[in-house]
């Protein structure tokens, strides 16, 4: 890379990060009002969610050197309750995701909660928190995947656990895998590429012009995976998604 291309890199992320830094205490007042005023009648918090996913958007809309495409988006169905599952690159996975706008509960590691304003709203929504490496959080963390479930969320989870060095997919975990077989509810696989070349782990300058692609793919039914032990379900699961990651890099 050329000292022109870091320069442009550089303010790229400044010109970013004077957003995140101008609407994180603007719109955050916003939130709290809406909580306030829907949390009596709005119990699985819908509308937080639904503005969170706006707010959130905003960093991928006024960013013009990413380019979100959204691939298949017809095979979420509204009605469904889904263990979502996606592949993670990059930090910059979340604000894609949300592009979705479709309603779910976060499942995110403890430290998230404890950023200012960031966790705040993670709180508010009422996200899954999850000490990873801790037996007793883990097993919290299960009990309060399957109440969100039940009572009509949906959960976005990466099952690889952290950020890929690589931007090739890890190893699953099961605990995601685990909910929908203790609960009956389909996973819908989620494909992302591009982020981790945008935002590589451990970097906080973004890198070139990217397209950031989401691609959905056909849910696993329950019936599917009623007889699969869990490390089954998270192993075929994971197969049919790197499949899927090559594909679209060879279309690519």
């Amino acid at each position: 890379m050329g000292i022109s291309e870091k320069i442009k890199d550089i303010f790229r992320s400044v010109w970013l990060y004077i957003i995140v830094t101008i609407t994180f205490p603007t719109l955050f007042p916003v939130a709290l009002l809406i909580w306030l005023v829907t949390f009596p009648f709005d119990r699985r918090l819908v509308s937080l969610h639904a503005f969170t996913s706006f707010w959130s958007s905003i960093y991928t809309w006024v960013a013009p050197f990413w380019k979100v495409k959204i691939e298949n988006r017809n095979k979420m169905n509204k009605k469904k309750v889904y263990v979502m599952v996606s592949n993670h690159q990059s930090m910059v996975d979340i604000l894609v995701l949300f592009r979705l706008f479709r309603h779910y509960k976060w499942v995110s590691k403890i430290e998230n909660f404890r950023i200012p304003i960031l966790g705040w709203v993670m709180s508010l929504n009422r996200y899954i928190r999850l000490t990873r490496g801790s037996r007793t959080s883990i097993l919290q963390m299960m009990e309060n995947g399957k109440k969100a479930l039940h009572n009509g969320s949906s959960l976005m989870i990466f099952p690889e656990g952290t950020r890929s060095e690589t931007t090739q997919m890890g190893k699953f975990k099961e605990g995601a895998f685990r909910l929908a077989k203790e609960t009956g509810i389909p996973v819908l696989p989620i494909v992302l590429d591009g982020t981790g070349e945008a935002l590589p782990k451990h970097g906080a300058i973004f890198r070139g012009k990217h397209i950031l692609r989401i691609r959905i793919m056909d849910e696993v039914p329950p019936e599917i995976f009623e007889d699969m032990h869990t490390r089954e379900l998270a192993l075929y699961v994971r197969d049919i998604m790197e499949k899927e990651l090559h594909s679209m890099r060879h279309k690519a």
